[in-house]
């Protein structure tokens, strides 16, 4: 009898991980392909999640689809058309979608379902709806996630160690303020596509900057949240392919996340650039960040902040050894970063250069310089760089102290536990 039970219901869990695997997959296409009808995000999510309970209700009894993406897809345009009816508006374009959707089954025509140029289309105009500039960057961060990522409001918050509570709260105002500015569901043109392009840019590398080296708890990297900006990134490069900063943010992000095996010690702990195991860097992930900087490269003009990052990222993944490393190249392309994207991190990024290349005197003038920006007023970095630069002039005991600060403003667990330790080491060495 306990065999008899337990054969359908591993069935059932088999059709329910299955239906999981296809939602994550094919939730961007769907829900970008129903607000292309609809014209609004949230009615959009909610018509794709109706498919989805459809799938839950139905697949246990009737088996996967053939063609599941599709299966979902023409459910969801039902359930929209029902919307639009409902709402006794669009008329005329009730008649043009209805004719093909209502003469069959769902997912008898996946061809129509999932067109790929039709589906590029939408998924582009998703892209630029979840990260315009109208919302704040958390909120354009956890819509992406949500809309593009198909991550739960549950995973985000885990994420970026925040109540669900508040994640979900994000994600339903984002909604509510692009349908209150009447935000158009579409892919802008000219000087506002330029704009909003640099938007979706640093949403994507927010994202990825959270995993590579996460601002709080005790973790210092977050892997899943990487792969997932490379994964946005890939499919933003594949959908925009004439745009070189979309490569050049693939390349840094590539590069970068070919060092995550060595970053951090068996143990969990962080280990800094120059002590990593070059050994361990993923080849086939800086081979594939130098053939998106090429890409990048050859379609001309000048290099933008994210070829140019990309290509001092390439710097250090060339280099053999720590000591091989080109500082001097890295020092002019981040005076170039200064000069074409100018901000604190940028000069306390360039300091760290122009000290290894020219000189610790060098590096800390610019430190100094920096002192009084408020931005850098709380950012754990700016002590840590000064601390890493007094103790290579020998002036120790300073050193400790701004280490000592240093872990005192990071709210990474891992990193302060690094920093305290060589704020020790460098106090025992003073006394």
């Amino acid at each position: 009898m306990i065999g008899v039970m337990t054969q359908p219901r591993q069935e059932a869990s088999g059709v329910h991980r299955a239906i999981d695997a296809v939602w994550r997959l094919e939730s961007p296409r769907i829900i970008a392909g129903v607000a292309r009808l609809v014209n609004d995000l949230g009615l959009a999510e909610e018509l794709a999640q109706d498919a989805l309970v459809a799938a839950l209700e139905q697949w246990p009894g009737s088996g996967v689809p053939d063609n599941p993406g599709a299966w979902l897809m023409a459910v969801a345009k039902r359930r929209a058309i029902d919307a639009i009816r409902r709402e006794r508006r669009l008329e005329r374009k009730i008649a043009e979608l209805g004719h093909g959707l209502e003469t069959g089954a769902p997912g008898t025509d996946p061809e129509e379902a999932l067109d790929p140029e039709r589906i590029e289309d939408d998924l582009l105009r998703l892209v630029f709806t979840a990260c315009h500039p109208v919302l704040p960057a958390p909120a354009r961060v956890a819509l992406t996630l949500r809309m593009l990522g198909g991550l739960t409001t549950g995973e985000i918050a885990r994420a970026f160690l925040t109540s669900e509570a508040t994640v979900a709260q994000r994600i339903v105002r984002a909604k509510r303020t692009l349908a209150r500015a009447n935000v158009p569901f579409e892919v802008p043109a000219g000087a506002e596509r330029a704009a909003r392009l640099a938007s979706v840019l640093e949403v994507i590398y927010l994202i990825f900057n959270e995993g590579y080296a996460a601002t709080a708890g005790d973790e210092w990297v977050r892997a899943d949240l990487c792969r997932e900006a490379l994964r946005l990134g890939r499919v933003l490069a594949g959908l925009m392919p004439g745009e070189a900063e979309v490569h050049g943010l693939v390349a840094l992000m590539e590069i970068q996340a070919s060092r995550a095996r060595a970053r951090i010690d068996p143990s969990g702990e962080p280990v800094p650039l120059a002590e990593q195991d070059r050994g361990r860097w993923d080849r086939l992930l800086i081979h594939r960040g130098f053939a998106s900087l090429l890409r990048a490269r050859a379609l001309g003009g000048p290099p933008g902040p994210y070829v140019l990052q990309a290509a001092i990222a390439a710097c250090h993944a060339r280099a053999a050894t720590a000591e091989d490393t080109d500082w001097k190249q890295i020092a002019g392309l981040y005076e170039l970063l200064a000069r074409t994207a100018p901000s604190p991190v940028v000069e306390l990024n360039r300091a760290v250069a122009v000290g290894m290349a020219f000189g610790p005197e060098r590096g800390l003038a610019i430190i100094d310089a920096l002192a009084g920006e408020p931005a850098l007023r709380n950012y754990h970095l700016l002590p840590s760089v000064r601390g890493d630069l007094l103790a290579r002039l020998g002036r120790t005991a300073e050193a400790a102290a701004e280490f000592a600060r240093a872990a005192a403003l990071t709210r990474n667990a891992p990193e302060r536990r690094l920093l305290r330790r060589r704020a020790d080491e460098l106090a025992a060495r003073s006394g």
